[in-house]
Order: C-alpha cells, then structure tokens, then sequence
C-alpha cells in the first residue's frame, strides 16, 4: 500500500513536470488527480459492497482484503496536487538573468557583429575543449567588465557583474587553463541566437539549460592567478594522459571517453560523429554500465569482508566515479541506482530496480527540474527502463539461443525500442544498422571499458605502468574503431524518417507500455510493432507524395533554396563551408529526406562549393547543375564529380543564360557577374539578386535585364533600390538589423517584407501565405 502511493506521488510529480509543455498544464494534472480520486473511491466502495455480500453468504470461508491494495483517493489528490506544484516548481527554477548579470551588458541589437571591445574578469569554471571550428572554449564566471579604452580615454568604469559566459577564443590562447583560475578575456559579447531553420541548433535554449544567457567571442586572455589550486579537474587529467601517451589520437581519448564519458574528455569531433550516427553513442557517455562494472569488482575484491564494509568501500568508489566524470544526469541516475543496491546489500534486502529507477528519477527532478527535458536525461532513463521490464521478456522468446547470445541480442534491442521514439521526434533519423553493431561491438566495448577502468586506477598511482596498460587497449579500440567506420559506410547506413509529431510519440509510447503491461497485447506484440511502424510511415509517406513547399533558409549571405516537390528535392546554392553540416542537413533530416534530385550550384558569395561536399558525404545527389564553373575552383570540381561517381550522380556545367528544368521549376542564371538567378516556380517568378549598386540596378531595369517578379531575394545593401524599381509582392533580405528610416519607407510600399537574420528560414506552399520560421516557432510553443 506504501508502495503503491509513493510510486503514484513520485509519478504525480513527473507527470506534472512534462505538463509544463502544456498551458495550464498544473491544472490539468490537478484534474486527472481529482478524477482518479472520484474513479477509485466508485471502484473501492463496489468492492467492499462485494466483500460485504460473499461474508454474509459464507461466514466460514475466508474472503481476501484486495480493496485494500488499492491505493486510497487521497492519494490520487494528493498526486495531482503535488503535480501542480511540480509546475509551479518548474517555472520558478528556470534560469532568469539577473541585474547584474553579464549578459545585461551586451550592446543593443543581440549581435556577435558589435565592435565594442570588454574586458570581462573572472574564474574559469571548466577545462577548455576543441570546437569544431578549431577554437578554444571553456566556461567563465564573470565578476568584472570594463570597456576598452579608445583614444577619447576610458569608455566606461570597471562594474561588478555576475553569471557565466560561453567564451571561445583561439587554441593557443586556451592552452594551458584550468578551472579556478583568475583571468582577464578581452573579447566582443554577444547574446546566443535561436535555432533560424527547422532542425537546426538551438543555441540559445542551449545556453539557458546552462544558465548562460551570453557568449563572449575572445581575442586575448590575461591569466591573473598562477597559482593552482587542487581539483579533480586534476585527476581526469593525470588519466587522460595517462591512457593519451602510448595509445595516441583517436584511441587514447576514445578509451579514455569510454572510461569518463565524452562530456569529460576533448574527443576529437570526427570520432564522436562516427560514434553517434551509428547509433553507438551510449558507448561515449559514463553512465550504468561504467557503475555496474566499479561495483561488481568491489563486491568481488571485498567479498570476504562485512557488508559495512562493503557498503563503505562501494560508496566511495561511486562518489569518485562521479566526481571524475562530473554531475551529468545519467551518470547521477547511475549512481542512485548504484546506492539503492548496497543499501540493498546492507540490509539483506532486494531492492526493486524499477522503483530504484523511479526514486532516482524523482531525486534528480527535485535537485533540477530542468532536466526533464535534457535529452541524455530522458535517453538514459528510457533505456534503463528498458533494460529493466523489457530484457526479462525477450531472453524468455530467445529461449532458443545460449543465454549469453539472447542476452547479447535483448540489451541492445530492449533499450533501442525504448529510446527510438524520442530519438526519431528529435533527429527524425534511424540508424539502419544500429542493432546488429550493438551486438557485434558489445565484446569490444566491455574488454575496453574494463581495460580502460583498470589503467585509470594504475595510472593515478604509476603514469607509466598506466600508459602501458592502456597501450595493452590499442587493438581492441582500433578494431571498433574500424567496425564502426564499416558500418557507417554501408548503404543506407542512416534512414532519414523525418521528425515525428508529439501525438506519433505519445501514441507510440502508448503501445510500447500496453504491451509491457497488458497480457492482452503481450500475446500479441506483432500487431503493436506494425500499428507503430504504421505511425511513423504513413504519414511520411503522405506528405512526401502530396507536400509541395519552397523553403529559403537563413544561411547569411548567399540564398538557399529547398524545394520539396511530391517526392523530389532541389536544392539551389549550398552556401559556405559548414553550412551543409549545420543548415542544410539537418533541414533535410528534419523533412525525411534521404537524397536530392537535382542541386544547383550558382556560387553566389565565391566559396567555391564547399557545402556541397559537406551534403555529398552524406547524401547522394542524382543530377548536379553548376553555372559557370571558375577555373580557380578545379579541384572543388573534381571533388564533387568523384562523389557524385560514388553513387551514380550526374554532374552538368551550365552556361550562363542557360535553363534548367527540375520538376515545376525553371532556373536560369542572368547574370554570372553580380550574380542574377531567375526561377519559375508553377506561376510566380522569383529573382535572386547578389548584391548590386544603385546606379546597377536603374541599368539593369533600363535594359530589360530584370524581369519583374513576384518574388525578390537580395542583399540587404540593394534592398531599398531594388523594391522600388520592382515592386515584387514579397522581399526576402538577409539582414537582421536595418536601417529604421529605410525600413519605415519601404513599409509604405506594397511588398511584403522578410528579414532571414530575424524571421529565420522562409516558407512557402501553394495554398498557403510565406510565413517566417521563427514566429511559427513561436506560435507553436505557446500552444504546446
């Protein structure tokens, strides 16, 4: 009867936490308390008018209490009570910048562009990392800013601020820091900015998870404190040196990442992709299997020792353990779980991993409600309850197997059906062969992490007996290393499935818990995998075949257009390097997407088509059209004609003037120089237009050589001119900041207008109004 209530008020409190995503979403659970409390007091009292008649009909035969296991409708109350303070809770612990706070000091407008020169005083709080644009990041908490002195003199006095900054600046400038150290970063402060595009990076939301609501992009650091103070910042180094010496990159900080997960060791960036789109990334983050392993080897070394001591010894290995690798939620959600079995231990107890589970959940959520919606959060617990109520029912239908292979197959699988649909409504992206190397990589991994355990612990006492233990690991690692590189490289390693709806997740989710709960569905699991399977195709299936849109996406400078069309992709301009890896992809991965008809390549801003290699690595293009290819850019070129070889793609070089038709859209570059690019998509006519001069554009429109269209993209520089000349019904510029006494003129005309820089990517369909990415964001969230 405990029992029961504290599971249901633990999940009271949970639910209410994922009901912020709801507005009034405490009410609402207050609600479902109150009916639960009406339906099981109905329920109780028919059942004590049950036990009641069968006493009265035979006096002799005992009659068992059942009411009584159900819980009482006070608890249901109670429940929906504690779910609405759990709200109440949630909104009072999301981070809000102080007074004080350093992002209060960022110039009007929210750009990283503001050339006002801090200097901003404070102790780093992290180790810094190698970014993926080759710079150094770490955490500051900031004290002090003052701005730089021009030639006037001072620009302002020294002022006392708080918070923590994102800073990055050049490698050579991050060398050789450390948490607690006193310096002084001189460097432009910016605010993060939101996701643009759809299935971009939040970097923003990013930051506010953090407590962070500014970066500051560094040019020089002035260190203040040389001394070092103690910290054990300095153990995870002596072990990541240790394991780096003798094994080298990537395999000394693969093991070592295996060891104290990714979050950390610096792993270089190509290793950590390879891992995670193969669906091994679980393999990188320190959490139960790390936990399992430190206990059972204290267990076994202490097993002739009193359960006191037991407990003490495994109590404190969890507490290093946890230290090294830092207060991450899985690792915590780990040690939990791993506390409630030496309590278990302690007290000759069983202790019921399922409710451990749970109470390490309710824990976490007390100590950070915002971690409900941390991804590793949600993935951890998601495949620890798999792991717990689903391995048990697939080892019993492998009978068939030895039971170290059935098992070898149910950890993997039981955890991949839990997590697949949180992974497919954030990524929409599902490794084809994830499964089969879970299975196959499984040995490695274990010999790894174990080997890696052991020259961790050898290497806090003697470096270099650690370094050669960890040398011991090369093959191992370098033989996963080489498996997952295999498998990353089949065909259709990754399915692009797009991302599914909250109503697809729920409903998915519904069926996985009727069948872990229900007998019914249990006899008849076939029919829940293929309903599933049903609620994540069908619908894409649907909309590829009927979906029409034109989508611009904010990439600075140069226009990238998708346009989705029943099926088909095209995709105009590819933007600079990164761009394919940050934009474009993940737009595409978003829409399901697994390859692209037709690309046109223009090379509006001269970057010479870095992204498209960046979307060839990743995505076969069936036909390549690339205007006026330069010289210059020859081994660009190749590079694109050797992959599209690899999948049978068909690369044309175009003339200037020269059309192409793709589906219901006609391309054709104008102008190569400035540059011009003229679409005809169904009946409007767009016109991409790079950035002219005034006395260019009366030129142009004098001649004849701009075509008035429904639709204008330009540079911001060239608006105003040309809107007036050509008064399209929509311009798309992309700028965030504009001139106020030129926006106020241009807004007295009749075109509508769209800034990529502040209204994110643009969307079009047929049947629809253009409506900006950001605002639609918006407009969801507040419904949601």
């Amino acid at each position: 009867m405990i029992q029961t209530s504290g599971v249901i008020i633990c999940l009271g409190y949970i639910f209410g936490l994922l009901f912020t995503a709801v507005p009034w979403g405490g009410v609402w659970i207050l609600v479902l308390g109150i009916l639960g409390a009406i339906l099981f007091r109905r329920r109780t009292s028919s059942q004590q008018l049950a036990q009641k008649a069968e006493k009265a009909g035979s006096k002799n035969k005992a009659v068992p209490n059942t009411w009584q296991t159900n819980p009482h409708p006070r608890i249901w109350l109670a429940a929906g009570l504690v779910g609405l303070l759990a709200t109440l809770y949630f909104q009072w612990r999301v981070p809000q910048p102080g007074a004080k706070d350093i992002s209060q000091f960022v110039p009007p407008g929210n750009s990283s562009n503001q050339e006002q020169l801090v200097i901003v005083r404070g102790e780093v709080a992290s180790n810094p990392r190698l970014t993926r644009s080759q710079r150094g990041q770490f955490w500051l908490e900031a004290t002090q800013i003052d701005e730089v002195k021009n030639e006037k003199g001072s620009a302002g006095v020294p002022k006392g601020v708080t918070g923590k900054l994102y800073v990055t600046v050049p490698i050579l400038q991050a060398t050789g820091l450390y948490p607690s150290q006193q310096i002084a970063v001189t460097g432009i402060l910016y605010k993060p900015k939101a996701a643009s595009n759809p299935g971009g990076f939040d970097f923003q939301k990013f930051l506010k998870q953090e407590g962070t609501f500014a970066g500051l992009i560094g040019r020089q650091i002035n260190v203040l404190d040389q001394e070092r103070k103690w910290g054990w910042w300095q153990i995870r180094e002596r072990i990541v040196r240790s394991q780096v010496r003798w094994l080298g990159i990537p395999e000394g900080p693969l093991v070592s990442a295996m060891v104290l997960g990714s979050k950390a060791v610096d792993l270089p960036y190509d290793i950590r992709d390879l891992f995670v789109q193969a669906g091994l990334a679980h393999a990188l983050a320190a959490s139960g299997f790390q936990t399992s392993l430190i206990l059972s080897v204290i267990l076994q070394l202490t097993r002739g020792a009193k359960k006191g001591t037991q407990f003490t010894l495994g109590f404190l290995a969890l507490i290093i353990f946890l230290s090294l690798t830092g207060f991450q939620p899985a690792v915590l959600r780990a040690v939990i779980m791993g506390f409630a079995a030496l309590v278990g231990l302690l007290l000759k107890r069983k202790v019921k991993q399922l409710g451990s589970l749970l109470l390490a959940a309710t824990l976490l959520l007390v100590f950070n409600p915002l971690w409900i919606w941390d991804l590793g959060f949600q993935l951890s617990f998601l495949a620890t309850l798999g792991l717990i109520v689903t391995v048990p029912a697939l080892v019993n239908r492998l009978v068939w197997l030895p039971p170290a292979i059935a098992s070898l197959i149910a950890v993997p699988l039981a955890a991949t059906l839990w997590t697949l649909p949180v992974q497919l409504s954030v990524f929409g992206v599902v490794p084809s062969y994830s499964l089969l190397l879970n299975v196959v990589s499984t040995p490695l991994i274990s010999i790894i992490s174990i080997g890696g355990i052991i020259s961790a612990l050898v290497g806090l006492i003697w470096t270099q007996a650690g370094s050669f233990l960890a040398a011991v690991l090369h093959y191992p690692t370098d033989w996963l290393i080489k498996l997952v590189e295999f498998f990353s490289k089949l065909p259709g390693n990754s399915v692009a499935v797009g991302s599914i709806s909250i109503w697809q997740l729920l409903a998915i989710y519904a069926l996985i818990i009727l069948v872990w709960l229900v007998p019914w569905w249990q006899r008849r699991w076939w029919v829940a995998n293929v309903i599933v399977i049903g609620l994540v195709f069908i619908p894409l299936w649907h909309s590829t075949n009927t979906l029409f849109r034109i989508t611009v996406l904010e990439s600075g400078t140069e226009p990238i257009i998708v346009v989705q069309e029943r099926g088909t992709v095209t995709v105009i301009n590819s933007g600079d390097e990164g761009t394919g890896r940050f934009t474009i992809l993940p737009f595409l991965q978003q829409q399901g997407v697994n390859q692209i008809n037709w690309a046109i390549a223009t090379d509006f801003q001269g970057n010479e088509s870095n992204a498209w290699l960046e979307l060839l690595q990743r995505l076969p293009i069936k036909n390549f059209y690339e205007y006026s290819p330069n010289p210059e850019n020859s081994i660009a070129t190749q590079a694109i004609q050797q992959e599209l070889q690899k999948h049978q793609g068909f690369y044309q070089p175009m003339a200037v003037g020269q059309a192409v038709k793709t589906g219901s859209i006609v391309a054709q570059l104008i102008n190569a120089q400035l540059p011009i690019l003229q679409l005809q998509i169904l009946d409007q006519n767009w016109l991409l237009v790079g950035n002219v001069k005034s006395k260019e554009v009366q030129q142009l429109v004098k001649n004849g050589s701009l075509p008035r269209p429904q639709v204008l993209w330009c540079s911001p520089q060239s608006l105003k001119d040309l809107v007036i000349a050509l008064q399209p019904q929509v311009a798309i510029a992309s700028s965030v900041n504009f001139d106020p006494k030129v926006l106020s003129e241009l807004n007295q005309s009749q075109t509508k207008l769209f800034f990529t820089g502040r209204d994110g990517a643009i969307q079009w369909t047929p049947d629809g109004q253009f409506e900006a990415f950001i605002e639609a964001a918006e407009n969801k969230s507040s419904i949601l």
